[in-house]
């Protein structure tokens, strides 16, 4: 079991320090049992970065209508499901964003931006998190870049590395629109990424970059995140269809394959 000085002393052998700006993908439950809890974690990472930020996607709050937009990775008119849940701030974090995520929206010094199925939470990220619009729900990754962030990976693969979205966004990829549950009736979504199921494939593309440190038995990584942006977004428009799964019936990707065979 790994304990908060030992947490420390990990992020500090990945070079983390006070000037640290951080966007963390956790799935504390594919490590060791941590002493505390995701809180220890969380305290840790606050304790020793200046900027702690991570995903903490509400996508129960989504709903699906009777007719929408052509070619938008969807099947108009299918249930929702009844575990649909109007938004609202307080709102935890979906389970599959991890118990990190939920940890840190509920830290006492956190702050959680607006978006009502993709909001970020973070400490000592007011600017970064107020970047967020609904037109531009990816924007934090964006100014995190711009501050030279690191993206951080414990126990979590590229699946779930949101800034891989960004990197989409940037090559040109075909974005969706989505609609979402709010106290003010549902609220249409744009410029909402694709599927994530094939971002494994950028691993051995970021070998040069990545920075480990060993916690026990278990491993935590650093990748710089400007210069995970534009591997990833290069390698986009070099291959239009890098980065797209291989899961038969995955509408989102079929839609980008579609987007890009009709392209000139």
């Amino acid at each position: 079991m790994s304990s908060y000085r030992e947490w420390i002393a990990s992020l500090r052998l990945l070079g983390l320090g006070r000037h640290s700006r951080v966007l963390v993908h956790a799935s504390l439950e594919s490590l060791a049992p941590v002493a505390g809890g995701a809180e220890t974690v969380v305290g840790a990472l606050v304790a020793t970065c200046g900027t702690v930020v991570a995903p903490t996607f509400t996508l129960r709050s989504l709903v699906v209508p009777k007719v929408g937009p052509p070619d938008n990775g969807i099947t108009y008119g299918t249930p929702s499901g009844a575990e649909t849940e109007i938004f609202d701030p307080s709102m935890a974090a979906d389970n599959e964003m991890g118990s990190f995520a939920e940890a840190l929206r509920r830290h006492p010094d956190s702050q959680r931006s607006s978006h009502p199925a993709l909001s970020f939470a973070g400490v000592g990220a007011e600017a970064i998190l107020e970047s967020q619009t609904i037109d531009e729900p990816l924007a934090p990754i964006r100014a995190l870049a711009e501050e030279d962030a690191d993206v951080l990976l414990f126990g979590s693969g590229h699946r779930w590395n949101v800034s891989l979205h960004w990197a989409e966004r940037l090559a040109g990829r075909k974005q969706f629109v989505r609609w979402a549950l709010t106290a003010r009736g549902i609220v249409e979504c744009p410029e909402f990424p694709g599927c994530p199921d094939g971002f494994e494939a950028i691993e051995p593309r970021l070998s040069g970059i990545v920075r480990s440190a060993n916690l026990g038995e278990d491993q935590l990584q650093a990748i710089p995140l400007r210069d995970l942006i534009h591997i990833a977004a290069a390698w986009i428009r070099q291959d239009p269809r890098a980065l797209l799964c291989d899961r038969v019936g995955c509408e989102r990707c079929a839609a980008v394959r579609a987007a890009v065979r009709v392209t000139p």
